[in-house]
């Protein structure tokens, strides 16, 4: 597979992930308030991030980055394309910024759209699809304003702490 790209926006640097990233991922993925906007909770480890490495991300069935603030160089976060299908040129987008501070920025709304451009133009993607929890507004509002457009509502699909939530799907489709 050819090298990825580093992807230079206003605000923030997406860079390609390495293994050095491990303690990075693990300790926002374990911290509370990005546990709460994923629908998978278990505690995650090292070992489960260097599987995901070595089985997802090496075989390209997932493309993933890490956010850098472009003032400091410092990581905040994490963006990713998973289930990449070749075939029907489609994959699932996720994100989250780990570092509380770096929350409320517009982060996440230019990296959605650098990243959805360059799995367009780079990964030959057609769709491009996401799921969130229908209560986490923030994310529902940047990912509109990076193009996303709500498919649908699935009602108590998943069962969270104790109580049954919706899940809205999204997508966005390559200029045609």
């Amino acid at each position: 597979m050819e090298q990825l790209p580093r992807i230079e926006g206003r605000q923030v640097v997406l860079r390609p992930i390495t293994e050095a990233d491990t303690h990075h991922i693990v300790t926002w993925r374990n911290t509370p308030s990005v546990v709460q906007n994923f629908i998978f909770r278990e505690p995650f480890t090292e070992e489960m991030h260097r599987h995901w490495l070595a089985t997802k991300v090496a075989s390209g069935q997932v493309v993933q980055y890490i956010i850098e603030e472009k003032e400091t160089g410092r990581p905040v976060g994490s963006v990713y394309f998973r289930d990449v299908d070749p075939k029907n040129h489609s994959a699932e987008y996720g994100i989250f910024i780990g570092e509380a501070d770096a929350r409320g920025k517009g982060y996440g709304t230019e990296t959605a759209r650098l990243f959805t451009e360059f799995g367009f133009a780079k990964l030959g993607l057609h769709r491009i699809s996401l799921r969130l929890l229908a209560e986490n507004l923030s994310a529902r509002r940047s990912y509109e304003k990076a193009g996303f457009v709500q498919e649908g509502i699935f009602h108590d699909m998943v069962l969270l702490d104790g109580r049954y939530r919706d899940i809205v799907f999204m997508a966005k489709l390559a200029k045609e």
